[in-house]
């Protein structure tokens, strides 16, 4: 059988950590009392016999048997809580939804303990946190469950949220969802932090609030600036360097600007690290086109790395330009695979494009010329629209359904990874248009901005969810007047 890990007091590493036990070391030399387990067929078998007896005997809602399509769905999973005797003394299944293309809706059902062990604490609670841990890993952003009346509270104390009402079999049931806050955690940890550590110094000026590169006072030059993760750089010298880069050419790109020049500053323990960082930082600047002007470098410091960029654009497009009622385009570069060592958070777009192609991608904003734009970052693109949205001053809403993740990435993945080359862009309805790419990347009009805060996903049932509350910086609004005709706003100032 395969223990369950993260699922609430449950681990999945040596021997079982049983539920329940407050001794879960042994050490009292008492039994544990049960543990979350995949179901074999053994397993399985007796949790549908559980399910018989409380759905068929007990509470007659089916006749002889509650089985339904779900129990032959291919995804459909059942775990159970076994105990130190392999007893099954419950059990829950999830599914993703069969209706929903986007592979990320689940749904959790037939819930039920043997009626020996009802009063057995922590059982229901450990089946359902298991439920969630497990949906979650699979990649959902969704989870839904039919309960009884009876079950609410019950429910509601695990943290789950009513949503709507429904009968099954003549029994009124509610419509219950669990708050994935997978969106929520990574702007948080991204960019919660930069109202309070920034906001006063409205960097780059308050029409550019927001934005990740900044103009040069009396020129027509943008810098923009971006360090790399100290562990990145000491793991894997040569993609930082190259990605130092190519974070910068997503800035400028954003903006609608045309490289010019990098600076860079280096630090590293040794040569070899510092050797490695250079040579992807210059197969990278050969690859853009765009030359290494000068720089800093130290050794036997610990690995820091940080690059400026310049680039030039006479109007820049900045992502506060943006209003309720605008479209929300996406144009990402599908072609690549996963890094190496990153699990799902980095997909390499780039490494492999020529330069052609690279200069091409770099012009999809300037071509188009949007009302607003920003490059994806490692907020993800959720939570980069959550930013332009704050800077344009309003929410933003993500149609599922009109998202194409590349072969082989999961949706949620691709929502919340850093993209090699993604951007958000906003215009009307009448003005938005998709620029010439490369093969292997495409452009997609995926959603809208609306009144409020935060950003909210659409399902293809129609259903909308919140993947972010409010705004993702604490920066606020961008100062910037938006033509419109008796629509138009003044946005405040910081």
């Amino acid at each position: 059988m395969t223990l369950l890990a993260g699922a609430g007091e449950l681990s999945g590493s040596g021997s079982p950590a049983w539920a329940g036990d407050p001794d879960p070391a042994g050490l009292s030399g008492k039994r544990p009392s049960f543990a979350v387990v995949i179901a074999d067929q053994k397993l399985l078998d007796r949790y549908r016999e559980i399910r018989r007896q409380t759905f068929c005997n007990e509470q007659a809602m089916f006749a002889t048997d509650d089985a339904d399509q779900m129990d032959q769905h291919p995804d459909t999973v059942s775990l159970v809580a076994v105990d130190p005797t392999g007893e099954v003394l419950g059990g829950v299944r999830v599914a993703r939804e069969p209706s929903d293309a986007t592979g990320a809706w689940w749904r959790g059902s037939r819930l039920a303990l043997d009626p020996k062990h009802r009063g057995k604490s922590g059982v229901a609670a450990s089946l359902v946190r298991a439920a969630c841990s497990y949906v979650v890993k699979q990649g959902a952003l969704r989870l839904d469950a039919t309960v009884q009346l009876r079950a609410y509270r019950f429910f509601c104390q695990l943290g789950w949220e009513k949503v709507g009402e429904q009968e099954i079999s003549g029994v009124p049931h509610l419509c219950m969802r669990w708050p994935i806050d997978r969106f929520e955690r990574l702007v948080s940890q991204t960019k919660g932090h930069l109202g309070d550590l920034v906001g006063k110094l409205v960097p780059g000026g308050a029409q550019y609030v927001g934005d990740d590169a900044a103009p040069v006072p009396e020129s027509d030059l943008l810098a923009a600036t971006d360090a790399i993760l100290a562990s990145m750089v000491a793991k894997d010298p040569i993609w930082a360097g190259w990605c130092s880069v190519l974070v910068n050419m997503n800035d400028l790109a954003a903006m609608g600007a045309s490289p010019l020049a990098l600076l860079d500053s280096l630090g590293a323990p040794d040569t070899g690290m510092a050797a490695a960082v250079l040579d992807g930082m210059g197969a990278a600047a050969r690859a853009w086109g765009v030359p290494i002007i000068g720089g800093h470098t130290q050794i036997g410091v610990p690995p820091s790395l940080s690059v400026t960029a310049l680039g030039r654009a006479g109007e820049p497009i900045t992502s506060g330009g943006g209003r309720p009622g605008h479209a929300v385009r996406l144009t990402a570069d599908l072609w690549g695979c996963w890094r190496a060592g990153y699990g799902c958070s980095q997909w390499d777009s780039t490494s492999g494009r020529s330069p052609a192609d690279l200069a091409q991608l770099m012009k999809s904003v300037a071509t188009t010329r949007p009302a607003a734009a920003k490059d994806v970052g490692m907020a993800g693109i959720v939570g980069t629209l959550a930013a332009l949205a704050e800077a344009s001053g309003c929410g933003a809403e993500l149609d599922l359904a009109k998202i194409t993740p590349p072969d082989g990435a999961r949706l949620a993945d691709w929502l919340t990874c850093f993209p090699g080359f993604a951007m958000l862009s906003t215009d009307s309805t009448e003005k938005d248009t998709p620029p010439p790419l490369p093969p292997g990347a495409v452009s997609e009009r995926c959603g809208r901005l609306v009144e409020g805060r935060g950003v909210r996903l659409l399902w293809p049932d129609g259903t909308t969810t919140t993947a972010v509350l409010g705004a993702a910086t604490g920066l606020g609004p961008a100062q910037r007047s938006v033509p419109g005709g008796a629509g138009d706003r003044q946005s405040p100032p910081l």
